[in-house]
C-alpha cells in the first residue's frame, strides 16, 4: 500500500470512529436490525464498512447506557436473532448528533470555501 493510501485509509478510518454511533443510530431509525443485518448494510457505504469486532462491542456499549434495546427473535427455521432498536433515550440522541453533525458539516464548509 502506498503512503498516500494509507494516509487516506488512516483519515478513514478516523472519521469512521467519529460518526459510528451516529451511523449506527441512524440506521435504526424506525426499525429495528440484527447485528449482520446492520454490517451488510454498511457495506454500501464506502467509509462506513466495519467489522464485527467494531459493532459488536459498540451495540453492547449503546445497550448498556439504554440509548439501544434489544430482543432475541426467531423467525421461522432460522435460529434466533438479536434486534436492536432505539429507545426513546435513542431517539434523543440521534436527534442531537444529528443537529451537531449537521452544525459540523456546516462549520467545516464554511472553513474550506474562505
Amino acid at each position: 500500500m502506498s503512503d498516500t493510501s494509507q494516509q487516506h485509509a488512516k483519515w478513514d478510518a478516523q472519521l469512521r470512529k467519529g460518526t459510528l454511533e451516529l451511523a449506527v443510530l441512524a440506521a435504526l431509525d424506525g426499525q429495528q436490525k440484527y447485528g449482520l443485518e446492520l454490517l451488510n448494510y454498511f457495506q454500501q457505504f464506502d467509509t462506513l464498512q466495519i467489522t464485527e469486532g467494531t459493532l459488536y462491542p459498540l451495540l453492547d456499549r449503546l445497550k448498556r447506557e439504554g440509548i439501544l434495546t434489544a430482543c432475541w427473535l426467531q423467525e421461522g427455521e432460522q435460529r434466533p436473532r438479536k434486534y436492536y432498536s432505539l429507545t426513546d433515550a435513542g431517539l434523543q440522541k440521534l436527534e442531537f448528533l444529528k443537529q451537531r453533525w449537521v452544525k459540523t458539516v456546516a462549520d467545516l464548509s464554511s472553513l474550506l470555501t474562505e
